[in-house]
């Protein structure tokens, strides 16, 4: 398995985010800052740990319930190795967990249809941690209006499947192959998420993503107070949700840009100043992305090394 895109994406967005703070150093006086910053850098990362720990015990319970049990701490490392991958649109890369999961015995089709139920619940929960403190935000009723688009037809695929089904006909006879191969997968994952759609699971997916997503914006809060204490408690919690949203709308390579700039743009609208805003931008993102990104490829490592090269019966 290459980790070269990974590496060099890395690569790519460390300069480029040194270059922002070199840029905005000359007026701001940035740098002066950063040693503020290195301080609770490791506490930021152990807050984004624990919130990956909490969304794998979801992943996990998923596929429990599924009927597909897996090594727990195996099961964490390919968690994780999904995460590599994490800087692409839709976060589809995550789904390099095929490739060990199958070695598992684990069906794709499964492992597509927990991502795509995650997904959906994720998109839900953020929007609504993003509330409390931004409902009043000239961008929030853009991005509601995103995420109910992107659950309502997740709900209606999943009602009614034939509908899927009928366009995967018409492009099988159409003879447009690729398009074809992607509903035809698109299909089945969608259907194979029906299985999760009772109160129980519904209720465990929405808590777990609730306190996982809740632990990195408090993340977020507790970076910003330690750069410019003062402000309100609310408005620093759901910037960082709002921030996600504006990323996964984006369609970006995760969400690179986009959600920096609506974090700076979400604290300049707090009255925060421009130093902080870009520290604050820079930091979280490096201790939830890219560290994410870090864990990914040490997890590709340690999954290529502990699963065998054919899958289990």
């Amino acid at each position: 398995m290459k980790l070269s895109r990974p590496l060099l994406a890395f690569a790519a967005l460390t300069a480029c985010y040194l270059a922002a703070l070199l840029i905005s150093d000359a007026r701001h006086d940035m740098f002066a800052r950063l040693p503020v910053l290195a301080s609770i850098m490791p506490t930021l990362m152990g807050m984004a740990f624990l919130s990956f720990f909490l969304r794998y015990l979801r992943w996990n319970y998923l596929l429990r319930r599924a009927g597909h049990a897996q090594p727990f701490c195996l099961g964490f490392c390919i968690y994780l190795s999904g995460f590599a991958y994490t800087a692409t649109p839709g976060k589809v890369g995550e789904l390099i967990r095929i490739r060990y999961l199958q070695r598992l015995g684990i069906p794709h089709e499964q492992v597509l249809s927990a991502f795509i139920y995650e997904r959906g619940w994720d998109l839900l929960v953020v929007l609504l941690l993003a509330m409390p403190g931004m409902l009043g935000a000239p961008l929030f009723p853009v991005l509601a209006l995103f995420v109910g688009a992107v659950l309502l037809v997740l709900a209606i695929l999943m009602r009614q499947p034939r509908w899927l089904g009928r366009l995967h006909a018409r492009l099988r006879w159409s003879r447009c192959y690729r398009l074809y191969r992607l509903v035809r997968l698109l299909r089945r994952g969608i259907r194979g998420g029906v299985r999760w759609l009772g109160w129980q699971d519904m209720t465990v997916a929405a808590l777990a993503g609730l306190a996982a997503w809740a632990l990195t914006a408090t993340a977020f809060v507790c970076l910003v107070e330690s750069l410019s204490p003062g402000m309100s408690w609310w408005a620093l919690f759901s910037s960082y949700p709002l921030a996600m949203l504006a990323g996964a709308a984006s369609m970006l390579p995760g969400g690179i840009g986009s959600t920096e700039s609506v974090i700076v743009a979400s604290l300049l609208w707090h009255d925060a100043s421009m130093a902080t805003a870009v520290l604050a931008a820079v930091g979280i993102r490096f201790a939830t992305m890219w560290f994410a990104v870090l864990l990914g490829m040490a997890a590709i490592v340690l999954a290529e090394w502990k699963l065998p090269d054919h899958p289990a019966h």
